[in-house]
């Protein structure tokens, strides 16, 4: 489990199946097999260095997340999970992802900021005011989640370009 609450922005040393990430804060008691959170994807960590830790990715994690568009030189978010004796400073979260949005909107509000993300219909289901998304592993709270619009056809309708 984790919180949402990044720790570290990683630099991607290699990316594809076999991604390789160059940290530090991360990695002061990171040990092989654990988890970690890279843009909130949970992954096992293997290939530890002093610097840097390695982590294979499945078919599935490269189709659902944002992980299989990251290349070298690409910054990550990083999450240790939660200790369960630790304090809960955001939501909790999986790790596991459903699916990626895209971001079309960001501006400033006061000290806030407004994010709108446009979500497949197969995960904005699922979204409720006042819950919880994560975006690239950062925990936000849904201040509204607003329908948009499908245009559907109706039964027997025919398309008009043939």
């Amino acid at each position: 489990m984790f919180t949402g609450i990044i720790e570290e922005l990683g630099t991607v040393e290699t990316a594809g199946a076999r991604l390789a990430v160059r940290c530090s804060k991360v990695m002061e008691d990171l040990t092989e097999g654990a988890s970690i959170a890279v843009n909130g994807v949970c992954l096992t960590a293997t290939g530890l260095g002093p610097d840097r830790f390695s982590a294979d990715l499945a078919p599935e994690t490269l189709r659902r997340s944002n992980l299989g568009s990251l290349r070298a030189g690409s910054k990550v978010n990083l999450e240790r999970p939660l200790a369960p004796t630790g304090r809960l400073s955001g939501h909790i979260v999986q790790g596991h992802v459903d699916g990626t949005g895209t971001v079309t909107r960001l501006e400033a509000s006061g000290q806030d900021h407004i994010v709108g993300v446009s979500l497949p219909p197969e995960i904005h289901r699922l979204c409720v005011d006042k819950g919880s998304l994560t975006l690239d592993g950062i925990s936000l709270t849904i201040a509204e989640c607003v329908a948009i619009p499908v245009s559907v056809a109706e039964p027997g309708a025919t398309d008009s370009t043939g």
